[in-house]
Protein backbone atom coordinates (compact mmCIF):
# COMPACT_ATOMS: atom_id res chain seq x y z
CA UNK A 1 0.00 0.00 0.00
CA UNK A 2 1.11 3.54 -0.76
CA UNK A 3 1.11 5.76 2.35
CA UNK A 4 -0.55 9.20 2.39
CA UNK A 5 2.73 11.11 2.41
CA UNK A 6 4.09 9.32 -0.65
CA UNK A 7 0.73 9.70 -2.41
CA UNK A 8 0.59 13.45 -1.70
CA UNK A 9 4.12 13.88 -2.99
CA UNK A 10 3.30 11.88 -6.12
CA UNK A 11 0.14 13.87 -6.84
CA UNK A 12 1.95 17.23 -6.51
CA UNK A 13 4.76 15.97 -8.74
CA UNK A 14 2.17 14.78 -11.28
CA UNK A 15 0.38 18.13 -11.24
CA UNK A 16 3.64 20.02 -11.78
CA UNK A 17 4.82 17.83 -14.65
CA UNK A 18 1.30 17.94 -16.09
CA UNK A 19 1.48 21.74 -15.96
CA UNK A 20 4.70 21.66 -18.00
CA UNK A 21 3.09 19.26 -20.49
CA UNK A 22 0.12 21.65 -20.81
CA UNK A 23 2.34 24.65 -21.56
CA UNK A 24 4.30 22.63 -24.11
CA UNK A 25 1.22 21.17 -25.81
CA UNK A 26 -1.01 24.26 -25.86
CA UNK A 27 1.03 25.74 -28.71
CA UNK A 28 0.44 22.68 -30.90
CA UNK A 29 -3.25 22.76 -30.02
CA UNK A 30 -3.65 26.46 -30.85
CA UNK A 31 -1.79 26.14 -34.16
CA UNK A 32 -3.79 23.12 -35.23
CA UNK A 33 -7.09 24.66 -34.14
CA UNK A 34 -6.70 27.80 -36.25
CA UNK A 35 -4.18 26.98 -38.98
CA UNK A 36 -4.67 23.24 -39.33
CA UNK A 37 -0.94 22.60 -39.08
CA UNK A 38 1.06 20.32 -36.79
CA UNK A 39 3.73 22.65 -35.42
CA UNK A 40 6.43 20.40 -34.00
CA UNK A 41 8.78 23.38 -33.99
CA UNK A 42 7.01 24.43 -30.76
CA UNK A 43 9.41 22.03 -29.04
CA UNK A 44 12.30 24.09 -30.41
CA UNK A 45 10.89 27.20 -28.68
CA UNK A 46 10.60 25.10 -25.52
CA UNK A 47 14.35 24.40 -25.76
CA UNK A 48 15.11 28.04 -26.59
CA UNK A 49 13.17 29.17 -23.51
CA UNK A 50 15.19 26.80 -21.33
CA UNK A 51 18.59 27.85 -22.73
CA UNK A 52 17.84 31.58 -22.58
CA UNK A 53 16.70 31.09 -18.98
CA UNK A 54 20.03 29.38 -18.27
CA UNK A 55 22.13 32.09 -19.97
CA UNK A 56 20.29 35.12 -18.56
CA UNK A 57 20.12 33.68 -15.05
CA UNK A 58 23.85 32.93 -15.23
CA UNK A 59 24.58 36.52 -16.27
CA UNK A 60 22.15 38.30 -13.93
CA UNK A 61 21.63 35.87 -11.07
CA UNK A 62 17.85 36.06 -11.54
CA UNK A 63 15.99 32.93 -12.68
CA UNK A 64 12.75 34.89 -13.10
CA UNK A 65 14.44 37.42 -15.37
CA UNK A 66 15.87 34.51 -17.34
CA UNK A 67 12.40 33.02 -17.79
CA UNK A 68 11.08 36.38 -19.00
CA UNK A 69 13.93 36.55 -21.50
CA UNK A 70 13.20 32.99 -22.62
CA UNK A 71 9.55 33.82 -23.29
CA UNK A 72 10.54 36.92 -25.29
CA UNK A 73 13.20 35.23 -27.43
CA UNK A 74 10.95 32.19 -28.06
CA UNK A 75 8.17 34.54 -29.17
CA UNK A 76 10.51 36.37 -31.57
CA UNK A 77 11.83 33.08 -32.98
CA UNK A 78 8.31 31.74 -33.52
CA UNK A 79 7.27 34.96 -35.28
CA UNK A 80 10.25 34.71 -37.63
CA UNK A 81 9.45 31.10 -38.50
CA UNK A 82 5.77 31.86 -39.07
CA UNK A 83 6.49 34.86 -41.30
CA UNK A 84 9.25 33.32 -43.44
CA UNK A 85 8.45 29.58 -43.54
CA UNK A 86 4.83 28.68 -42.85
CA UNK A 87 3.06 30.97 -45.38
CA UNK A 88 4.49 28.66 -48.05
CA UNK A 89 2.90 25.53 -46.57
CA UNK A 90 -0.49 26.61 -45.17
CA UNK A 91 -2.33 25.40 -48.26
CA UNK A 92 -0.51 22.06 -48.41
CA UNK A 93 -1.42 18.77 -46.79
CA UNK A 94 -1.20 18.61 -42.99
CA UNK A 95 1.58 16.00 -43.18
CA UNK A 96 3.72 18.55 -45.04
CA UNK A 97 3.52 20.97 -42.10
CA UNK A 98 4.49 18.18 -39.71
CA UNK A 99 7.54 17.22 -41.78
CA UNK A 100 8.59 20.84 -42.30
CA UNK A 101 8.21 21.76 -38.62
CA UNK A 102 10.14 18.64 -37.59
CA UNK A 103 12.92 19.76 -39.93
CA UNK A 104 12.91 23.19 -38.24
CA UNK A 105 13.16 21.44 -34.87
CA UNK A 106 16.15 19.36 -35.95
CA UNK A 107 17.85 22.38 -37.54
CA UNK A 108 17.22 24.42 -34.39
CA UNK A 109 18.83 21.71 -32.26
CA UNK A 110 21.93 22.05 -34.41
CA UNK A 111 21.98 25.83 -33.81
CA UNK A 112 21.61 25.27 -30.05
CA UNK A 113 24.56 22.87 -30.11
CA UNK A 114 26.63 25.45 -31.98
CA UNK A 115 26.04 28.19 -29.38
CA UNK A 116 25.80 26.18 -26.14
CA UNK A 117 27.51 22.89 -26.94
CA UNK A 118 26.27 19.40 -26.18
CA UNK A 119 27.00 19.25 -22.44
CA UNK A 120 23.83 19.42 -20.30
CA UNK A 121 23.59 22.61 -18.21
CA UNK A 122 22.08 22.92 -14.69
CA UNK A 123 19.70 25.76 -13.81
CA UNK A 124 19.26 26.50 -10.08
CA UNK A 125 15.78 26.34 -8.57
CA UNK A 126 14.49 29.88 -7.83
CA UNK A 127 13.45 28.91 -4.30
CA UNK A 128 14.34 25.92 -2.14
CA UNK A 129 11.52 26.61 0.34
CA UNK A 130 9.10 23.80 1.09
CA UNK A 131 5.59 23.61 2.50
CA UNK A 132 4.03 20.83 4.56
CA UNK A 133 1.11 19.04 2.88
CA UNK A 134 -0.35 16.00 4.70
CA UNK A 135 2.91 15.63 6.57
CA UNK A 136 4.96 15.71 3.35
CA UNK A 137 7.46 18.45 2.54
CA UNK A 138 6.56 19.70 -0.94
CA UNK A 139 8.83 22.13 -2.86
CA UNK A 140 7.09 25.49 -3.26
CA UNK A 141 8.56 25.84 -6.74
CA UNK A 142 6.46 22.92 -7.99
CA UNK A 143 3.36 24.64 -6.61
CA UNK A 144 4.41 27.83 -8.42
CA UNK A 145 4.60 25.86 -11.69
CA UNK A 146 1.05 24.55 -11.14
CA UNK A 147 -0.28 28.05 -10.37
CA UNK A 148 1.41 29.51 -13.46
CA UNK A 149 -0.19 26.85 -15.70
CA UNK A 150 -3.61 27.55 -14.15
CA UNK A 151 -3.18 31.30 -14.71
CA UNK A 152 -2.11 30.69 -18.32
CA UNK A 153 -5.23 28.61 -18.94
CA UNK A 154 -7.45 31.30 -17.43
CA UNK A 155 -5.61 33.96 -19.43
CA UNK A 156 -6.06 32.05 -22.70
CA UNK A 157 -9.76 31.49 -21.95
CA UNK A 158 -10.31 35.17 -21.22
CA UNK A 159 -8.33 36.18 -24.32
CA UNK A 160 -10.31 33.88 -26.62
CA UNK A 161 -13.70 34.73 -25.10
CA UNK A 162 -13.42 38.36 -23.98
CA UNK A 163 -11.27 40.13 -26.58
CA UNK A 164 -12.01 41.02 -30.20
CA UNK A 165 -8.83 39.34 -31.46
CA UNK A 166 -9.55 36.26 -29.37
CA UNK A 167 -13.10 35.99 -30.71
CA UNK A 168 -11.76 36.34 -34.24
CA UNK A 169 -9.32 33.49 -33.56
CA UNK A 170 -12.14 31.35 -32.17
CA UNK A 171 -14.24 32.12 -35.23
CA UNK A 172 -11.27 31.23 -37.43
CA UNK A 173 -10.95 27.91 -35.65
CA UNK A 174 -14.55 27.13 -36.62
CA UNK A 175 -14.52 28.54 -40.16
CA UNK A 176 -11.52 30.36 -41.66
CA UNK A 177 -13.30 31.20 -44.93
CA UNK A 178 -16.19 32.86 -43.07
CA UNK A 179 -13.74 35.04 -41.11
CA UNK A 180 -11.97 36.03 -44.33
CA UNK A 181 -15.33 36.97 -45.79
CA UNK A 182 -15.87 39.43 -42.94
CA UNK A 183 -12.75 41.31 -43.99
CA UNK A 184 -10.58 40.14 -41.08
CA UNK A 185 -6.87 39.78 -41.81
CA UNK A 186 -6.46 36.05 -41.22
CA UNK A 187 -2.73 36.21 -41.92
CA UNK A 188 -2.33 38.56 -38.95
CA UNK A 189 -4.39 36.18 -36.78
CA UNK A 190 -2.04 33.37 -37.78
CA UNK A 191 0.99 35.42 -36.73
CA UNK A 192 -0.56 36.44 -33.39
CA UNK A 193 -1.54 32.83 -32.64
CA UNK A 194 1.93 31.58 -33.52
CA UNK A 195 3.63 34.17 -31.30
CA UNK A 196 1.37 33.23 -28.38
CA UNK A 197 2.06 29.54 -28.96
CA UNK A 198 5.82 30.03 -29.22
CA UNK A 199 5.93 32.25 -26.13
CA UNK A 200 4.04 29.67 -24.06
CA UNK A 201 6.41 26.96 -25.27
CA UNK A 202 9.31 29.17 -24.18
CA UNK A 203 7.62 29.63 -20.79
CA UNK A 204 7.37 25.85 -20.47
CA UNK A 205 11.09 25.53 -21.13
CA UNK A 206 11.96 28.25 -18.63
CA UNK A 207 9.80 26.72 -15.89
CA UNK A 208 11.05 23.20 -16.60
CA UNK A 209 14.74 24.15 -16.71
CA UNK A 210 15.29 24.21 -12.90
CA UNK A 211 13.69 20.75 -12.61
CA UNK A 212 15.93 19.06 -15.20
CA UNK A 213 19.31 19.43 -16.90
CA UNK A 214 19.02 21.72 -19.92
CA UNK A 215 20.03 19.65 -22.93
CA UNK A 216 19.98 20.25 -26.74
CA UNK A 217 17.84 17.13 -27.20
CA UNK A 218 15.28 18.11 -24.54
CA UNK A 219 12.62 18.94 -27.15
CA UNK A 220 12.94 15.53 -28.79
CA UNK A 221 12.87 13.80 -25.40
CA UNK A 222 9.38 15.11 -24.59
CA UNK A 223 7.99 14.82 -28.13
CA UNK A 224 6.10 11.58 -27.47
CA UNK A 225 4.49 12.92 -24.28
CA UNK A 226 3.41 16.16 -25.93
CA UNK A 227 1.85 14.24 -28.80
CA UNK A 228 0.00 12.05 -26.31
CA UNK A 229 -1.36 15.10 -24.47
CA UNK A 230 -2.66 16.69 -27.68
CA UNK A 231 -4.15 13.45 -29.03
CA UNK A 232 -5.81 12.43 -25.75
CA UNK A 233 -7.32 15.88 -25.22
CA UNK A 234 -8.43 16.26 -28.82
CA UNK A 235 -6.70 18.24 -31.56
CA UNK A 236 -7.51 21.93 -31.28
CA UNK A 237 -9.18 21.75 -27.85
CA UNK A 238 -7.71 24.04 -25.17
CA UNK A 239 -9.76 22.45 -22.38
CA UNK A 240 -8.87 18.97 -23.62
CA UNK A 241 -5.17 19.86 -23.62
CA UNK A 242 -5.35 20.92 -19.96
CA UNK A 243 -7.28 17.84 -18.83
CA UNK A 244 -5.11 15.39 -20.77
CA UNK A 245 -1.89 17.07 -19.58
CA UNK A 246 -2.88 16.49 -15.97
CA UNK A 247 -3.96 12.92 -16.74
CA UNK A 248 -0.62 12.11 -18.37
CA UNK A 249 1.25 13.90 -15.56
CA UNK A 250 -0.50 11.83 -12.89
CA UNK A 251 -0.04 8.58 -14.81
CA UNK A 252 3.69 9.27 -15.18
CA UNK A 253 4.11 10.29 -11.53
CA UNK A 254 1.97 7.68 -9.76
CA UNK A 255 2.98 4.97 -12.22
CA UNK A 256 6.64 5.51 -11.37
CA UNK A 257 5.84 5.10 -7.68
CA UNK A 258 4.10 1.77 -8.25
CA UNK A 259 6.54 0.35 -10.82
CA UNK A 260 9.15 2.51 -12.57
CA UNK A 261 8.64 1.24 -16.16
CA UNK A 262 4.97 2.26 -15.88
CA UNK A 263 6.06 5.90 -16.13
CA UNK A 264 6.89 5.27 -19.79
CA UNK A 265 4.35 2.55 -20.66
CA UNK A 266 1.13 3.62 -18.95
CA UNK A 267 0.52 6.92 -20.84
CA UNK A 268 0.56 5.03 -24.16
CA UNK A 269 -1.92 2.49 -22.78
CA UNK A 270 -4.20 5.31 -21.58
CA UNK A 271 -4.00 6.98 -25.00
CA UNK A 272 -4.91 3.78 -26.84
CA UNK A 273 -7.80 3.11 -24.47
CA UNK A 274 -9.25 6.60 -24.88
CA UNK A 275 -8.88 6.52 -28.67
CA UNK A 276 -10.68 3.18 -28.83
CA UNK A 277 -13.65 4.73 -27.01
CA UNK A 278 -13.45 8.22 -28.57
CA UNK A 279 -11.25 8.40 -31.69
CA UNK A 280 -11.23 12.23 -31.72
CA UNK A 281 -9.92 12.45 -28.12
CA UNK A 282 -11.71 13.61 -24.98
CA UNK A 283 -12.82 17.00 -26.29
CA UNK A 284 -11.89 16.80 -29.96
CA UNK A 285 -14.18 17.16 -32.94
CA UNK A 286 -14.02 15.76 -36.43
CA UNK A 287 -11.23 17.19 -38.58
CA UNK A 288 -12.40 20.27 -40.46
CA UNK A 289 -10.88 21.48 -43.68
CA UNK A 290 -9.45 24.96 -43.84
Amino acid sequence: MMDAQLLASGVIFGLSIGSIFFLMAIGLSLCFGLMRIISLDQLLYYSIGAYITYSVSLATGSIWLGMLGGVFVAGIASMAVERFVFPRIYEREITFSMITSFGILIGGIGIIKYFWGVVPRPVPVPTLAQIDILGTEVPIYRLIVIVVAALVYIGIWLFLNRTIIGKAIRAGIEDVEHVEGLGINVSRLFTITFIIAGSLSGLAGGLHAPLIMVDPQMGLEVLAFVFMVVIIGGLGSIKGTLVSAFIVGQVVSLGSLVYAPLAQMAPFAIMLLILLVKPTGLYGSALLKR
